[in-house]
């Protein structure tokens, strides 16, 4: 609740402390004429007892009577729709705000944190947890609060008007069914998040499956998958009727409580009329402010659901809020030096880094490459290649050592600033459900129409895009499943050189590519390299013969170093890899 409290302060909705203090004033208002009506209905209709009264006294009285109860009904009736008027862009500002902050707060967190989360599943914890707290503050501030002023003050009128009975048959009836209500409803919580679980699992298969589509075809896994989303659906099912069964148990002893306290209520005033200690309109005020309770009432077990739901859901997003991205600014971030024109000068200085997942990482490697350099990391799987490109792009930071860039070390350059000077083709491009023009200026959203057709160019990307009917407007479906893979990493490549970065990573970036097209795509790349430094990953060695420096790692370590030719000379594990793929080829 303090967090909901906070949530609410910061929404951003213009005349925020009005707003609050007119809702909650309103809420104030039309529980007081709820229960004020009541007590004027009564009077009405005693006045019409006296049978020596004259006609134009009583039918005056009456009148009065009747047009106050008309009026404060109407006032408390109207009070709430006011109040949502007022109080909407509070709360609606309040889910935006709840939105927003969980989702920039997950897209800051580590990589390491989204390689082990389902994206479906992360994607609900947002909604989920943004659309509780509309529902939170409607329930809990406007529902259920004003729900036990109501009951106080109707306990206090039938103190002063009618007798301690009743106020006491009232309060018992109420304690009673809020007693009832809260036992069952916690017993339908393992219901519930058996429901939700279901509902997750569900969620997540049909998510990764729809992520992954290319890949469930090449292994015709579709009937295999639509039967575990069967199974996940089945047990949805099942705790689906779990849940509305004991909803129905609920609701049926709700009722019989309820209907109880009426009758019992009832039969009093009734004895109490005819005993002469009330009168006739007591019966009516009497009634009308119990019915007046369990109008709101009857929702208890509902709203108590949805708020303890809505408060695990709130919880989640709260929890995920409270994960401390690895990588984060210092408070007084060093600006890199401007731009030299010739690339970044990269140094790795005595770099360690283990995953948690695995038995080794990166141990102590160290080298620099000079700006305009090239610097190429072959070795078998594992052996620490995709560590040292993310530790390059500050994905990670090093757990031992320090990598710098320009002379600065990377933890005391502010991310933005770094992600200007860096740029990566992965080998594996993902692209936007977006048209080509804006896969490719998503690496410069102020670039102009001429400056992201020329990066397409220097990708070999100018023919195919001449050859669309809709050129750059062209939609590249899900992931970019419309293009081919040469094609994609075309785009990858294209979107890189539009960033314009001191330094340019290259996963394999040619590895999807046909021979002629890699080689134009090599020649194109050697042309881009000038001015910018290149590190490259790189499993076919033909593609770097050319680079200033060659790393072979292998478990973690650097165990050669040198251009092609050195390593060739030395005849090790480079030379032993060169005359393998050249016996293959």
């Amino acid at each position: 609740m303090r967090d909901l409290g906070a949530l609410v302060m910061r929404s951003g909705a213009p005349q925020l402390h009005l707003r609050i203090a007119a809702a909650l004033g309103l809420v104030v208002v039309g529980k007081l004429c709820g229960v004020i009506a009541p007590v004027m209905l009564g009077d009405a209709i005693n006045s019409l007892g006296p049978a020596q009264q004259q006609a134009v006294t009583v039918g005056t009285a009456f009148v009065t009577f009747a047009v106050a109860f008309a009026a404060l009904r109407l006032l408390a009736a109207c009070a709430p729709y006011a109040r949502d008027a007022i109080f909407t862009r509070v709360s609606q500002s309040t889910m935006a705000r709840a939105a927003i902050e969980s989702f920039g707060h997950a897209l800051s967190l580590s990589l390491d944190f989204h390689q082990t989360k389902q994206t479906g599943t992360l994607s609900r914890v947002i909604d989920r947890g943004a659309w509780s707290t509309d529902f939170l503050i409607r329930s809990l501030i406007f529902n259920l609060g004003p729900t036990f002023v109501e009951l106080i003050l109707a306990m206090g009128v039938m103190l002063v008007r009618l007798d301690w009975k009743f106020a006491l048959t009232a309060f018992v009836t109420l304690v009673l069914y809020a007693a009832i209500t809260f036992k069952i409803t916690d017993w339908r919580l393992s219901h519930r998040r058996e429901l939700n679980e279901a509902e997750n699992r569900a969620a997540g298969l049909s998510n990764d499956a729809l992520m992954n589509y290319e890949t469930l075809k090449a292994f015709g896994a579709e009937q295999r998958l639509v039967e575990s989303y069967g199974r996940a659906m089945s047990d949805y099912v099942d705790a689906s009727s779990r849940a509305n069964g004991s909803l129905n148990l609920l609701n049926g002893a709700q009722s019989v409580i309820l209907n109880i306290g009426l009758g019992a209520m009832t039969v009093m005033a009734g004895m109490a009329v005819a005993g002469g200690t009330l009168r006739i309109g007591d019966i009516t005020m009497a009634i009308f402010l119990l019915s007046g309770l369990y109008a709101p009432l009857g929702m208890l077990g509902f709203q108590y659901r949805e708020i303890r739901q809505g408060l695990i859901d709130m919880e989640q997003m709260v929890a995920l809020q409270a994960i401390a991205p690895n990588i984060r600014d210092v408070d007084a971030p060093t600006p890199l030096p401007p731009a030299s024109g010739q690339g970044a000068a990269i140094a790795f200085e005595d770099v360690s880094f283990r995953h948690d997942a695995r038995s080794s990482g990166l141990l102590g490697v160290s080298f620099k490459a000079r700006p305009g350099q090239t610097v190429a990391l072959v070795g078998p799987s594992g052996a620490g290649k995709t560590t040292l490109v993310r530790l390059a792009m500050r994905l990670l930071d090093p757990q031992e050592g320090r990598v710098l860039i320009d002379g600065v070390d990377m933890r005391n350059v502010a991310q933005a600033e770094l992600r200007r000077a860096v740029a990566l083709v992965p080998q594996d491009v993902a692209l936007f459900n977006d048209t080509l023009f804006a896969n490719i200026g998503f690496a410069r959203p102020d670039a102009t129409p001429e400056e992201v057709r020329g990066a397409a160019d220097a990708a070999e990307l100018g023919p195919f895009i001449d050859g669309l009917p809709n050129g750059m407007a062209t939609k590249v479906g899900e992931r970019g499943l419309k293009l081919s893979g040469g094609e994609r990493q075309r785009v990858g490549i294209a979107r890189a050189l539009l960033a314009n970065p001191r330094l340019l990573i290259l996963d394999e970036a040619t590895s999807a590519l046909d021979g002629p097209t890699e080689a134009a795509i090599q020649e194109t790349l050697r042309r881009v390299r000038t001015g910018r430094t290149t590190l490259v990953i790189a499993h076919r060695l033909s593609t770097i013969v050319d680079a200033d420096q060659i790393l072979v790692l292998r478990r973690g370590r650097v165990v050669e170093r040198g251009t092609h030719a050195e390593l060739l000379a030395r005849t090790g594990e480079y030379a032993a890899l060169w005359r393998r793929q050249t016996r293959e080829s």
